[in-house]
């Protein structure tokens, strides 16, 4: 039996097709379902903002224990170089190439010949060859090149490094045998795995994939949702049942499949946008001095907390105190009481300094400065004002994103000298952890509470 890889190229469907771009925990979860299920190959999406998806895609990096972890270059060696660095640390890289090849799309997007094409592949071939000895050239629109050309660009590629060649079905109007034939024809004239990326456009993706296997295709590219594409779940039924009749097996884990895709996709669903259901029992949450332990811990819960018993006991006794002021709290209060009694942590990292720049012109920037474990650390980042910038410089210290799930700013009293409290509540591998932070400077304040949900955060994972 010959073992077929297979390549998810679900992150890359999704930020296609959603309006609404997905948030950091939707993309780690959709990178740990493919891992799990035995996928050998997890494709991201192109690097849009450096800034952002760097700290995103290296994260997902250091959590991507088995598959490889692939991601197109861009069009420029400066694109090639931020690829590499976003999954450097991935314990499989791959560079991606991917360029069209056919001439509509050179010379109508691109504005370039078959002599610059090939020409620009060699170019970034040997640029990301540089940089990482896994390179593929993926030619995205194969199906409607001339079939020479597409010889020669994937001859081009393999004499310049690559060592995958990948055919891919955009338009979605080959049938199974066209694919079969255009897979056989690149099998003779290239030594390297060949992959195919078919199209469900016209419902023959399972097909065409059959066809491809037959004809020598080495891997396969599908995702587990997404509109005319090859679906995981369908190839892996299909290939359970019939695989033994074209000689061919993968390592996706048939059994779970369905239900892991099914819980990654409500995933995605509900996290994102909130029910009314649950907007309104968050509107509902007034807790006074006659509250019992087991409501405290109910409406946390509500809130999205999975507090101790430990917490829910000093968040109670933080209620009783301000309700002895005060005859009740809601929504926020109860949040800014969870966020200063529980899960109180050692501070890993110490707030030292911050110098901000902000103007209705341009971008703010923003240099703040940490300690830990007695080295200073300084991060520098841009953002849109001067607490965005202020906390993307914090991720610039520390190496790493976490989902801002929610950032509150009130005063606590009243004047021009007013002390202004913020509360800020970080999402950790689906855990809210919350931080309030208090300054007459309500810069300084949000960034004493981002640092106060992050140590405890740092402080649970050791």
């Amino acid at each position: 039996m010959r073992r077929i890889n297979i390549a998810d190229i679900t992150l890359k469907k999704l930020s296609e097709e959603r309006e609404i771009k997905l948030l950091f925990r939707e993309k780690s979860a959709v990178a740990t379902c493919a891992d799990a299920l035995g996928t050998d190959v997890i494709e991201l999406p192109a690097v849009k903002n450096i800034r952002e998806d760097s700290i995103v895609y290296k994260t997902i990096a250091k959590n991507v224990q088995n598959a490889i972890l692939s991601i197109p270059v861009g069009c420029s060696k400066e694109e090639v170089a931020a690829a590499w660095e976003c999954i450097k640390d991935a314990k499989h890289p791959r560079l991606q190439i991917e360029l069209p090849v056919s001439t509509i799309q050179m010379e109508y997007t691109y504005h370039i010949k078959q002599s610059a094409m090939l020409e620009w592949i060699c170019t970034l071939v040997k640029e990301a060859r540089a940089y990482c000895p896994d390179v593929e050239f993926s030619a995205i629109d194969a199906t409607r090149a001339d079939e020479e050309f597409l010889i020669a660009a994937a001859k081009a590629a393999e004499e310049n490094g690559a060592g995958i060649v990948t055919v891919c079905d955009v338009a979605g109007t080959s049938t199974p045998h066209e694919i079969a034939s255009l897979v056989a024809k690149i099998k003779e004239c290239v030594s390297i795995p060949v992959y195919v990326q078919p199209s469900d456009r016209i419902s023959m993706g399972v097909a065409s994939a059959f066809s491809a296997i037959a004809s020598g295709a080495d891997g396969l590219k599908c995702a587990m949702v997404g509109k005319d594409v090859l679906l995981t779940a369908a190839l892996s039924d299909a290939v359970h049942v019939c695989g033994s009749k074209i000689g061919a097996e993968i390592k996706l884990n048939s059994t779970k499949i369905h239900t892991s895709i099914d819980e990654m996709c409500a995933a995605i669903r509900h996290d994102t946008y909130e029910s009314a259901e649950s907007v309104s029992e968050k509107k509902k949450i007034l807790l006074d001095s006659d509250s019992t332990l087991a409501q405290v811990g109910q409406a946390a819960a509500v809130l999205g907390y999975e507090l101790s018993d430990s917490d829910i006991g000093n968040v109670y006794r933080a209620l009783k105190q301000v309700c002895e002021k005060k005859g009740a709290v809601g929504v926020k209060e109860f949040e800014a009481l969870i966020a200063s009694s529980a899960m109180q942590a050692p501070s890993t990292y110490h707030f030292e300094a911050y110098t901000t720049t902000s103007s209705n012109v341009s971008n703010s920037m923003s240099q703040v400065t940490l300690k830990c474990n007695d080295e200073i650390i300084c991060g520098v980042s841009n953002g849109d004002g001067p607490i965005d910038s202020a906390f993307r410089a914090i991720e610039q210290c520390i190496g790493h994103h976490y989902e801002l799930d929610d950032f509150q700013i009130q005063s606590v009293t009243e004047g021009k000298e007013a002390l202004g409290s913020a509360l800020v509540r970080l999402r950790n591998n689906g855990t809210l952890y919350s931080g309030n932070g208090t300054s007459t400077d309500i810069v300084a304040a949000s960034i004493r509470a981002y640092i106060n949900a992050l140590n405890k955060i740092v402080f649970e994972e050791a």
